[in-house]
């Protein structure tokens, strides 16, 4: 009888091992496609509208004005470094890290959210400004506005794939987080999270490292007291001065946004020169500096074939225009305009006047 029992005991043990080993898996890998999350209904839109919308936070990345604005797609921003740094140059900051915006508009649409800053790139109205009053002299707005002021926001589209789907208040703002911060409490400490570890500390410490550039020096020192604006040989400088006697003195000097040197002078007379660099920043900040350009050898000229400088001028790197009058027509020496002075001078004179 128990020979008997045995096959149906061992065929009980491989059912549970079985079983045991399917719910070892990742449920993750056992995901159907009905098992991924709806797209996005009505209402919570309405509801993450009323959250967002006229919230006051703070920029973690830089937004350029004009109408290409951010993409963020799986926690990446676009456009980034030099390519961002070049909207910048071209149509203007509308907001840097740590400044303080409000969102004005979200749009949610099939594949992306669209999110508003500032008023966006487009300029607005309201809709008291659209009313006029109409008499015999014509029409006049009761709210005139300037048309042409521009607008200074900006915006950021999130994207998804391959719908937006549903989500809480809190995960939609942990999706803008790369671009916004809805829980600092001040502009520093936005800013304070967007830059290195070793700069944060420096700043919280308010100390200046070379390498800085003006808004991380303003965190840790505040607005300079001075400001002298020098050249040494072809490089103009501009330097920042902390602190007077009988106090340490300190002077920070910038080319272009970057700080190549900090000098500190102390109360017992001693100097501190530092020039080497200690932090390095993304992008790298340009050093800009008046270098002569090298001529090309196709360069457009006026003079004609056979007019080539061949004579160097006098105190100058160029060379004078070659001589080209005929032979028998002499040169009539260097011209200069004419000194009328003594003969206005006889003529007062003559008639009793003093020049």
């Amino acid at each position: 009888m128990k020979y008997r029992q045995l096959p149906a005991l061992m065929f009980f043990l491989f059912a549970f091992l079985a079983l045991a080993c399917a719910s070892d898996q990742d449920p993750a890998a056992s995901k159907t496609p009905n098992a991924k999350l709806p797209k996005m209904s009505k209402q919570t839109r309405m509801e993450l509208i009323r959250l967002v919308n006229a919230e006051l936070v703070y920029v973690r990345s830089p937004f350029p004005m004009g109408k290409d604005g951010l993409k963020l797609r799986d926690g990446v921003v676009t456009p980034s470094g030099p390519e961002l740094a070049q909207m910048m140059a071209m149509w203007g900051p509308a907001a840097k890290n740590g400044d303080a915006v409000r969102i004005t508009n979200v749009i949610f649409k099939d594949n992306m959210v669209h999110v508003e800053i500032n008023g966006g790139p487009v300029k607005k109205t309201k809709w008291y400004q659209r009313i006029s009053v109409g008499g015999a002299g014509g029409e006049t707005p009761i709210a005139p506005s300037d048309p042409n002021a521009n607008a200074r926001g900006s915006f950021v589209d999130v994207f998804f794939d391959p719908y937006v789907p549903e989500m809480t208040g809190k995960e939609f703002k942990l999706l803008l987080r790369p671009v916004l911060d809805f829980e600092s409490k001040s502009p520093e400490e936005a800013y304070l999270e967007t830059i290195p570890p070793k700069a944060k500390e420096a700043i919280q410490n308010h100390i200046v490292l070379v390498g800085m550039n003006r808004e991380m020096v303003t965190y840790a020192k505040g607005r300079p007291p001075k400001k002298v604006r020098e050249r040494e040989e072809d490089t103009e400088y501009e330097e920042w001065i902390y602190g007077e006697p009988p106090q340490d003195v300190q002077f920070v000097r910038f080319i272009g946004d970057e700080v190549v040197k900090l000098e500190t002078m102390k109360v017992d007379g001693t100097k501190i020169v530092k020039v080497d660099k200690e932090i390095s920043l993304e992008p790298v900040t340009k050093i800009a500096k008046d270098e002569d350009a090298i001529r090309p050898a196709s360069a457009p000229t006026l003079r004609r074939a056979g007019e080539e400088n061949d004579t160097p001028l006098p105190g100058g790197s160029g060379a004078a225009p070659r001589d080209n009058r005929p032979k028998d027509v002499p040169n009539p020496g260097p011209t200069s305009s004419p000194n009328f002075r003594p003969y206005v001078s006889q003529n007062l004179a003559s008639s009793g006047t003093r020049l």
